[in-house]
């Protein structure tokens, strides 16, 4: 063979140079690229504290007879990006029982997802979709009632004179409570 057909050979320093240059390129460009999505993914994990317990109402503002007032619950909601403070996030009926405690029922209705009233000269919570009738403790008066399960009892906490409620919706039509 001719040594002019023979092709140059190429250098091994040269080769690793090359090799070097790409992998620091790759590097310079895969660090900056992975930081910037987990900053934009970020805030889609997080859960924005949802069933943290929030200022509801003061205990002067309920009845020693036990009597229910209907609340709104105003919280900050976190979604994915945004933080908007105190809007509503749904209801409940505070009712104080003996011995300082404060009972809590989330509004909606364990059926169909209706909210139930109070009615004060019945002494019960109805459900005006279906009929259903509960007790002041929460328990389903009419054993012919549609709904699965009784009201939806939340936890309370008073402290410094402020009722706290950890608020939470769960599912409708279940006999069971699941967080929704």
């Amino acid at each position: 063979m001719d040594p002019k057909d023979v092709p140059p050979q190429p250098d091994r320093r040269e080769f690793i140079t090359k090799a070097c240059a790409l992998t620091a390129g790759a590097v310079a460009v895969a660090v900056p690229a992975a930081s910037g999505l987990f900053v934009l993914l970020d805030p889609l994990g997080r859960k924005g504290g949802a069933g943290e317990p929030v200022r509801v109402a003061s205990l002067e503002a309920l009845p020693e007879d036990g009597e229910p007032r209907k609340f709104s619950v105003l919280a900050t909601r976190v979604d994915a990006w945004n933080r908007t403070p105190n809007v509503p996030i749904g209801a409940v009926y505070l009712r104080r029982q003996p011995g300082g405690k404060v009972q809590a029922f989330n509004v909606v209705c364990p059926h169909a997802g209706c909210f139930v009233d109070y009615v004060a000269g019945a002494k019960h919570y109805l459900c005006p979709c279906h009929n259903s009738s509960f007790s002041p403790d929460g328990r389903i008066q009419d054993p012919k009632s549609p709904s699965p399960r009784g009201l939806d009892e939340l936890e309370t906490e008073v402290r410094d004179g402020a009722v706290f409620v950890r608020y939470l919706n769960f599912r409708a039509g279940e006999k069971d409570k699941v967080q929704a």
